[in-house]
């Protein structure tokens, strides 16, 4: 609770920045927080995740490289602030957004939270359906504002998503599930199913390889390899969508195996009936 006169005149502002610079456009945005408040002052507060642009290297655990870049990328943001007559505080954050907004709010509470987003890094695997998800795990008010790179080097801003306090699960009218099963949007659960059975079908194809007479040992082992590829990946991703659910498994390394099981298995069921064909 914040107490005393000063601290309730106050509009406390969190922005998640993804990249930079911030560009004419997001800054009078970020100077539009305080219109109809001209009563109060604006505390802001950037927080620049620590992002590994590649969800591979983020798998392995890389964290010093992005760190050092985004405590770069962090001045240059708040100096840029600064030279336009904007005060902010700032400080690194977990290299997902939207942990990086909930470990603020874990230390403090604010009254809205602005997330920049360019429009050029909107496929990267970090900022895939950000919106959504912090809709899911953030309660204060949000704003969304999607930024494209001109060649000039000025950031315009092509669309502002609002959504207002309070939490919500964008695909909870999409969801399946049961008292033993984690709510799962259709498409997981298909591609889960999917993963399920084209794993029972290449085991199988493999067993038919090993088999064959006909076949050198070493395409059997590679039957054997393949299979064994498969199972793993799937394993992994239906242990992350029905086990992991306490830690909401999604973000850049659910995608990464949602892509590694949704193209492998059907890649790995090919090449063992290459195996076997050829």
């Amino acid at each position: 609770m914040r107490l005393g006169t000063s601290e309730a005149a106050t509009h406390h502002v969190l922005a998640i920045v993804t990249d930079d610079p911030l560009g004419s456009d997001s800054l009078r945005e970020i100077r539009a927080q305080k219109v109809g408040r001209e009563s109060e002052a604006m505390d802001l507060r950037v927080v620049v995740p620590a992002i590994e642009p590649s969800s591979f290297r983020h798998t392995l655990g890389d964290v010093d490289e992005p760190r050092r870049e985004a405590e770069a990328r962090l001045q240059r943001v708040l100096e840029e602030l600064r030279a336009n007559g904007i005060e902010a505080a700032g400080e690194v954050g977990d290299s997902d957004p939207i942990q990086a907004a909930q470990d603020v709010l874990l230390k403090e509470p604010m009254d809205e939270i602005v997330i920049f987003e360019h429009e050029r890094a909107q496929a990267r695997w970090f900022e895939d359906g950000l919106m959504n998800r912090a809709e899911a795990g953030l309660d204060p008010p949000l704003r969304m504002v999607v930024v494209r790179d001109e060649e000039d080097g000025a950031g315009h801003i092509v669309d502002v998503e609002t959504a207002g306090p309070g939490t919500r699960d964008p695909n909870e009218e999409h969801q399946i599930g049961s008292a033993y099963l984690p709510g799962l949007t259709r498409s997981d659960f298909a591609g889960m199913v999917a993963g399920i059975l084209g794993t029972i079908l290449a085991a199988i194809l493999a067993a038919v390889v090993t088999g064959d007479n006909g076949v050198s040992s070493g395409r059997a082992a590679a039957a054997i390899l393949i299979a064994i590829g498969v199972a793993l990946i799937n394993m992994a991703h239906v242990v992350g969508l029905t086990l992991m659910e306490s830690v909401r498994y999604q973000g850049g390394f659910a995608r990464l195996f949602r892509y590694l099981s949704l193209i492998g298995t059907p890649s790995a069921v090919v090449a063992i009936l290459l195996l076997l064909l050829i």
